[in-house]
């Protein structure tokens, strides 16, 4: 392998182990492209050695590849991937040959699939199944699991007594833990709190809190009493938050009083002041803040039940547990229900695709208000695993602390967190060697950014994950049984089958992705819309006479079963790893003074990686456009009417927004304009 001193210098690499590492390339034979990055990276490249060098060796010794645009891995199945994950347990079991085979049968014989899937998560039931699937509504309106009774709850809080179920960190970096029993405990004192308040099952509670261990209690408390969750995420507004209140009519609201960010005490409690008849449960966040209550508020100690007994009510598997809302192409947020099955497809994607097993450690920073939350909980708890937990800010060095010392397994993220990382140098010196897993989502992946991802834990695969809040997982992701190219997904997710189609409904490598259903977790409603018109109204059936459902995002076919996401084809956007409508963001920002119309875009930087938010706009006439001032105003509307975790990159004036001939804003040309002047 030709490699000059030179080079290595220029990459950051001091002149002595320059010398020292060109030397040790010459002596290694000439092998396969695999079985070099192979040996580079188990006994040459470390965390400690500059990632340039890592970079500039990864794309020397795939530069065939790359230049011909074929995926280059990174990471190589081992014998733990290969002889002890769950999904190697399945070949096995099915004697098929490979992850393709099984794929192909998983949509091929989806009873079989969801039977045996079940099985291995263990799931409870009060009463059985009698039929998986029952298709006699149709594909739209499938019954999951006819005849049975259970309550999810049950398949979280098995009995294991003192294991872990979650590692905490609060106010100080020292690692707490709670046990399965302790939990079991907690989360009995909320659903007899319910019982005793008068709430009654099939009623509706709203949770908006951080990521805590007494908001997983919560969550599971009140889906153990038979009611269902209304999740917002904390950093909503008081107006979004009021949106989604209104939309599902809840009897309490479980909320802190005060969430502290980056040495900021920002209020929780008071966005409730406009909403006087909906009774809260307050929760501190800790000993020293108080806040006055109103009169029919009470303090998160004087709800909780004295009784610690777990009556987990008995539900059918199409009663609801949660809902979460995601934007579409309209301002109004779709509220989406989970039912009993829901979690099922949540575990199983973190069984399967995950590799996610007893005693691991899972870590995802995020919110119950976000569909990653909920799979956080179900993922880990199903599985037997433990939830790890920080109130660290995910892109601070305390957090990256946080993951080494509680001994993270498996560690998910959105792409904008591993960039902050990488380019502020967040986890030097720190041991992350007992990851075994990283997963991505809500984002596009900088390729880079995953690479250097992988080689801060000793080179570990990034399981690239895609769904929704309505599928309860993902549709496109990774498995440890193919090797893990930088950015890319390796596979479709056990079970789920789906088609690449053009804008003429032709089968193309390149295109827009709709579903082929039935899924298990893939939902059959919607609280505010009407659920054939979102999903399935005016689609052709498939090549083969299926049921299509559109879902809108991009996908590109690659060599090797590799997938490749370019964003959303429709008005939504992911900003943060969050969805929001375009719509939504416009409606907002035609407020700003001198401003006439607005069109709002997602424009991914050049290199890949998460969009960046770009503004359109055409001004009152006589009003002058002055760039910094108008993005400053905007920035500050997002702000507090909509999300502060939104940021504006740009802003552009435009005589006139191109429009097709129903009067819908061309966001692709937008895009295509923008990324032209930026050439």
């Amino acid at each position: 392998m030709e490699i000059s001193t030179a080079a290595l210098i220029d990459c950051g690499l001091p002149a002595q182990d320059a010398t020292q590492l060109v030397d040790l390339l010459k002596q290694i034979p000439v092998t396969s492209e695999k079985e070099l990055w192979h040996f580079l990276i188990t006994e040459v490249l470390t965390a400690e050695i500059p990632f340039s060098v890592h970079q500039y060796l990864y794309q020397h010794v795939f530069e065939k590849c790359i230049s011909n645009g074929e995926p280059a891995p990174a990471w190589f199945p081992g014998e733990r991937e290969h002889n002890h994950s769950h999904l190697a347990e399945w070949v096995f079991d099915l004697k098929l040959d490979g992850f393709a085979a099984v794929y192909d049968w998983s949509v091929s014989n989806r009873v079989e699939f969801t039977a045996k899937l079940l099985e291995s998560l263990r799931i409870q039931f009060r009463e059985s199944p009698k039929q998986i699937m029952d298709l006699h509504a149709g594909v739209e309106q499938i019954e999951w699991l006819r005849g049975a009774s259970l309550n999810i709850v049950e398949s979280c809080l098995r009995e294991k007594s003192e294991q872990i179920a979650i590692l905490f960190q609060r106010s100080t970096d020292e690692v707490q833990q709670l046990s399965y029993r302790e939990l079991r405990a907690l989360t009995a004192r909320v659903a007899n709190g319910l019982t005793e308040a008068g709430i009654e099952p099939g009623e509706r509670i709203a949770v908006m809190l951080p990521m805590t261990p007494e908001s997983v209690a919560i969550f599971l408390g009140i889906i153990a009493a038979g009611c269902v969750v209304v999740t917002i995420a904390d950093s909503f507004s008081a107006e979004e938050m009021q949106v989604r209140l209104k939309i599902t009519a809840p009897r309490l609201i479980f909320i802190q009083d005060v969430i502290t960010r980056n040495g900021r005490q920002l209020p929780l409690y008071a966005k409730l002041e406009s909403l006087s008849e909906l009774p809260a449960v307050v929760l501190p966040e800790s000993a020293s803040h108080t806040v006055s209550l109103r009169e029919h508020d009470q303090l998160w100690s004087d709800f909780l039940s004295a009784s610690l007994e777990l009556n987990c009510v008995p539900r059918k598997p199409q009663d609801e547990t949660t809902i979460l809302f995601s934007s579409g192409t309209t301002g109004n947020p779709k509220g989406i229900p989970w039912d009993q099955t829901t979690p099922i497809k949540s575990a199983g994607d973190g069984y399967l695709h995950h590799d996610i097993h007893a005693g691991d450690i899972v870590c995802w920073p995020t919110n119950l208000g976000w569909m990653m939350g909920p799979w956080l909980v179900y993922a880990a708890l199903i599985n037997d695993a433990t939830i790890a937990l920080s109130d660290a800010v995910p892109t601070s060095r305390r957090f990256c602390e946080f993951v080494q010392n509680a001994g993270v397994t498996m560690l998910g993220l959105v792409p904008s967190i591993v960039s902050a990382w990488r380019s502020q140098e967040t986890t030097a010196g720190l041991d992350w060697s007992h990851i075994k897993v990283f997963s991505s989502t809500g984002e596009c992946s900088n390729p880079d950014d995953m690479l250097w991802l992988m080689s801060r834990a000793g080179y570990r695969p990034v399981i690239e994950y895609c769904g929704g809040t309505e599928t309860g997982g993902g549709y496109i992701t990774g498995t440890v049984l193919k090797p893990g190219v930088p950015g890319l997904f390796s596979c479709p997710a056990l079970g789920f089958e789906w088609l690449l189609l053009n804008e003429t409904g032709k089968e193309t490598a390149n295109g827009e992705v709709f579903f082929v259903p039935p899924v298990i977790g893939l939902s059959t409603r919607l609280i505010n819309r009407d659920h054939h018109e979102v999903y399935y109204a005016d689609i052709a059936p498939g090549p083969d006479g299926q049921v299509l459902r559109r879902h809108g995002d991009q996908i590109e076919a690659l060599p090797g079963g590799y997938f490749r996401a370019h964003g959303r084809v429709d008005d939504a956007m992911n900003l943060g790893g969050i969805k929001v409508s375009s719509v939504q963001i416009e409606e907002l920002l035609t407020q700003t003074s001198g401003v006439r119309e607005v069109a709002a875009i997602a424009v991914p930087p050049s290199g890949g990686g998460p969009g960046q938010l770009v503004i359109f706009m055409v001004m009152q006439e006589g009003a002058a456009f002055v760039a910094a001032e108008i993005q400053q105003q905007m920035q500050q509307i997002i702000r507090s009417q909509l999300n502060p975790l939104f940021k504006i990159h740009a802003v552009r004036e435009i005589e006139q927004l191109p429009r097709t001939a129903s009067n819908k804003v061309m966001r692709r040309k937008l895009r295509d304009l923008y990324q032209n002047e930026e050439l």
